[in-house]
């Protein structure tokens, strides 16, 4: 694959005033040489050169192109972009351009996965090239930004570090128990190296729920009996009419979804049909839907209407809810509140939500998030690797308390340090490497 060279678009595919073909590999002044009429092998890298694209004697386009050599790169090969005119035809024809003489378009992600192979770039600084792009927020952009400049490969490195530390000890006393110098390991000297590496972890997977909840947003379900105004709250927040309102219970029938920016996190917010009994085939399978989301969720929105006196079923979803992490919401503050229960009122036909938006705010302390300079790792596959490695670590802790020799100890240590290397890519798979930089888009 690395022989080969490749060309992408870099830049959006809408119109603009400029537009960027990013080429990779080998033979990339080669294939220059040929439509720009210019060894640009002659020249420095990290320069920009003016010209003209030719197919033959036709030009194409009048361009500037930026001249990479070497392995001070991003894919750690020669390298060049073709800064042209942003029309959809001639960016297309000028990449055309490119294949007819020598490379080839490139897959997904195969920019990224090249400064992975050349070692420009580990696997977590990768995946978090394509978290940036992907960023909805400042704070997910900043996180992002983080993973790229090595801040997250720096945790996980610090934490193989320790393991190692403590896998060597056990080794040179298995291999080597006869030099003086090798002390004897027992429990009491394993586990204070072990709880200081369990504490770090725990720390790290802490901090990866913010993370999580800033990279994904945070599942929201508002959840009520019918007619509370669900649907209005959830159209008050967007800011728009997603959602049907009427006067008539069981409108809603099934899910309606919606994303909104609060304090610079995304809510991902879902409107439930009203739960009640019925017998209404459709609207019951809508509040079976309502139900099943509720275990999906990671803030419910429980909605009540304050006119009008607490009944049986607003008493059921209150108990249904109790251990959940819920706001209760009390609708319709400006018909008079009439319940007596503590929660944040508001009245979302008349879009007077403002006291909602700063409980959920203080409930997720995304003030303080925003300004944490606390590395957060948000990316699935290196959250469940690093549960993976803690439970390896616990398995090997309770072996140590119940006296189990060292040498079968060391082996769950063992899968504990495969995990942490499989997050930074060290020993990777070709079908994971295949897997993730397919994700990512073509000009990447």
């Amino acid at each position: 694959m690395l022989e080969d060279t490749i060309a992408a678009i870099a830049t959006g595919r809408n119109e603009a005033a400029i537009s960027i073909i990013r080429l990779s590999g080998p033979h990339v002044f080669d294939v220059m040489k040929k439509i720009f009429k210019k060894d640009l092998t002659k020249v420095k890298s990290h320069t920009i050169h003016y010209g003209y694209i030719r197919d033959d004697e036709e030009i194409i386009d009048e361009v500037l192109v930026n001249v990479y050599q070497g392995e001070r790169t991003f894919t750690g090969e020669n390298m060049v972009e073709i800064n042209c005119h942003g029309g959809i035809f001639i960016t297309n024809r000028v990449l055309e351009t490119c294949v007819k003489y020598g490379a080839r378009l490139a897959n997904p992600g195969e920019f990224s996965e090249r400064a992975y192979l050349n070692g420009r770039i580990d696997l977590a600084q990768a995946e978090s090239i394509a978290d940036l792009i992907s960023a909805k927020t400042k704070i997910a952009s900043h996180l992002a930004i983080n993973g790229i400049q090595g801040k997250i490969s720096l945790l996980i490195k610090d934490l193989k570090e320790d393991l190692i530390q403590i896998i060597t000890q056990i080794e040179v006393n298995i291999d080597y128990p006869e030099y003086d110098s090798v002390e004897e390991l027992t429990a009491d000297s394993l586990l204070p190296l072990s709880a200081d590496f369990m504490n770090k972890i725990n720390k790290i997977l802490e901090n990866a729920r913010s993370g999580k909840l800033i990279r994904e947003g945070i599942a929201t379900v508002i959840i009520g009996k019918p007619n509370v105004g669900k649907s209005s709250l959830l159209n008050a927040l967007l800011e728009e009419e997603k959602a049907i309102v009427t006067d008539i219970a069981g409108t809603t029938r099934d899910i309606v979804e919606g994303s909104i920016n609060i304090g610079g996190i995304v809510l991902n917010m879902i409107d439930t049909a009203g739960i009640r009994d019925t017998e209404d085939i459709v609207e019951k399978i809508g509040v079976e839907k309502s139900k099943a989301m509720l275990s999906k969720a990671d803030l419910v929105l429980l909605v009540l209407d304050g006119s009008q006196p607490l009944e049986k079923e607003d008493q059921q979803l209150l108990d249904l809810t109790q251990s959940m992490n819920r706001i209760i919401v009390v609708n319709k503050k400006d018909q008079g509140v009439h319940i007596d229960i503590e929660g944040i009122q508001i009245s979302a036909k008349n879009l007077d939500i403002e006291a909602l938006e700063d409980e959920i705010k203080k409930v997720f302390q995304l003030g303080k998030l925003s300004h944490q300079e606390d590395v957060y790792i948000s990316n699935i596959r290196h959250i469940t690797l690093l549960e993976s490695a803690k439970k390896s670590v616990e398995k090997a802790i309770g072996a140590m308390n119940m006296g189990i020799p060292t040498d079968l100890i060391v082996l769950d240590l063992y899968d504990a340090w495969k995990d942490l290397k499989d997050i930074l890519g060290e020993e990777a798979k070709e079908d994971l490497l295949d897997e993730l930089f397919s994700r990512f888009c073509i000009g990447k």
